[in-house]
């Protein structure tokens, strides 16, 4: 008696800016390093954005020519390097990751961030069981070989990791062709502009607003998956009498 399987949701991962960070203070940092009002900064980064571009691209608004690691490495030696502290995380990242955890998943964060924002990261002791970033793996999304990374961290099939993001670029499409299953938070730039894209509908297996939402529906499926699960065996016994 041939009966499918299902998928229990083994291991959950986050992107970091704007699914676990509020990037605002980061971006007003940006605005006030190139001499621009930041309601300016933040339009023209929207614009920006719905053309399908990111913060680099707004960097070259600004200052034509200029190379965002060398930026970076101006703002430390000038002492306004950037940092992460627990008023930029979104009021339900510690409630959220905490009851993924208690339901037994792992949980993981990576994203495209810098060594010295994963080391202000782990420095807040998050409830997860890893966190990276791209530049500590040497890869950057949207490459295959950070979802590669993420499932071998992650410690499970890639069709039992559950990505989440609120990018369609960097987070959907290439966790997806990685064959993970796929979160969408609609929240922070890319989130608000890109919530009614086609592509999110067909990209993402599920569509939140907060965390909570995902706690509930990892409960959900694993819950039925379990009971499938007893539920298959049963039949296979039945078959077999």
């Amino acid at each position: 008696m041939e009966v499918s399987s299902v998928e229990m949701i083994r291991a959950v991962v986050f992107d970091v800016g704007e699914t676990l960070v509020d990037e605002s203070r980061e971006y007003g940092n940006w605005a006030d390093w190139l001499g621009v009002p930041r309601h300016t900064f933040a339009a023209v980064l929207g614009s920006v954005i719905s053309q399908g571009l990111g913060y680099r691209e707004t960097l070259q608004v600004f200052a034509p020519g200029a190379d965002l690691s060398r930026e970076r490495q101006k703002r430390i030696d000038a002492g306004a390097g950037e940092w992460v502290g627990e008023s930029d995380l979104y009021p339900d990242v510690r409630s959220g990751l905490a009851g993924l955890r208690e339901l037994g998943v792992v949980v993981g964060i990576a994203g495209n961030q810098t060594a010295r924002a994963g080391q202000s990261l782990r420095a807040l002791d998050l409830p997860a069981d890893f966190l990276v970033t791209s530049e500590d793996w040497g890869v950057q999304k949207p490459a295959s070989e950070f979802f590669d990374r993420v499932i071998e961290a992650s410690g499970a099939a890639a069709g039992e990791i559950v990505y989440v993001g609120d990018r369609v670029d960097n987070d959907l499409a290439p966790a997806k062709r990685s064959g993970l299953r796929t979160a969408f938070v609609k929240r922070g730039p890319w989130g608000w502009i890109h919530r009614d894209k086609t592509e999110v509908a067909e990209l993402s297996d599920w569509q939140i607003d907060s965390l909570q939402e995902l706690v509930g529906i990892v409960a959900s499926v694993n819950c039925y998956s379990d009971n499938e699960a007893r539920r298959t065996d049963d039949l296979e016994e039945l078959g077999r009498a």
